[in-house]
């Protein structure tokens, strides 16, 4: 089994550029969203995000949560109201979840219509920034909110020209980031995370390392669904060793009865990407 190829690419030109559009743009805001993966919301998240917005009100989308174990979304959801932040748990090809959208920012800003309220501005749209880094969802996200409705917005006072805006309905508008939003990759196990989803490609890492890195949280977090999956199986050996009795399980041998590992790699990531092994988070609250 090769190595793991330690240098994982991140773009921090990109993010620095990012970072001041971001800045520049925040006096027009109201508050920003954060898509994320509710399969692994610690490593789908930029965690200079905080130190840009200051004290801009936070919404949590925890996209894909269909794919994700339900009770560890209660949990983080319940860990962000902790800390004063509003989270929600939506699936944004079902569309499940999506109706709350819009009665949670207008709850968590009920202050700001408020005080829009109190100086005449009635009519007064709120304004929320959608961010999110590559493959969350974000995309994905505004459109099923917005159903294709791209607002031409330029000629607005305050509003900043050649920024894709979103009307909702009359009391919310929508802002793409004006940018991209990466990751940081100094943490090995947020590369890894993001592979095993998808979100980043496969060869930033062996991929039977990677899949043996998936083995060591599954045996520990959902034994009983590798057992549904796969039959009986020796927990007690390394993840090396279960993926080569994974591997035997579906006939995936060369020759002399060996497993062929690269093969049964591939088939363990690509049943976890698409959910046949169950709803899986990977990261759970501490």
């Amino acid at each position: 089994m090769a190595e793991a190829n330690q240098n994982i690419q991140w773009f921090p030109g990109h993010m620095a550029k990012t970072r001041r559009k971001i800045k520049e743009i925040l006096p027009l805001i109201d508050a920003v969203c954060e898509v994320v993966d509710a399969r692994v919301p610690v490593s789908s998240r930029n965690p200079d995000l905080a130190e840009i917005i200051g004290d801009k009100p936070l919404i949590i989308i925890l996209n894909k949560c269909d794919m994700a174990d339900s009770k560890k979304t209660s949990a983080w959801i319940e860990y962000y109201k902790q800390k004063g932040i509003t989270a929600i748990g939506v699936d944004c090809k079902s569309g499940k979840g999506l109706s709350r959208f819009k009665d949670t920012v207008k709850e968590s800003l009920a202050h700001k219509l408020e005080q829009y309220a109190a100086k005449g501005m009635v009519g007064k749209p709120l304004r929320v920034m959608v961010v999110g880094i590559p493959n969350v969802g974000k995309s994905s996200f505004i459109n099923r909110i917005a159903k294709g409705n791209k607002a031409k917005v330029e000629n607005r006072p305050g509003v900043t020209r050649g920024n894709q805006w979103f009307t909702i309905d009359k009391q919310l508008e929508l802002l793409d980031t004006p940018g991209v939003l990466w990751p940081k990759f100094e943490d090995q196990t947020v590369g890894e995370h993001l592979a095993f989803t998808g979100a980043v490609k496969d060869r930033i890492l062996d991929v039977e390392l990677l899949a043996v890195r998936l083995l060591d949280i599954l045996k520990e977090d959902y034994p009983e669904m590798l057992t549904a999956r796969f039959g009986e199986l020796s927990f007690e050996s390394d993840s090396y060793d279960l993926l080569c009795e994974i591997g035997k399980k579906r006939g995936m041998l060369i020759r002399g009865g060996e497993t062929d590992t690269e093969r049964a790699a591939n088939m363990l990531l690509e049943e976890y990407r698409n959910c046949k092994i169950g709803n899986i988070t990977l990261e759970g609250v501490n």
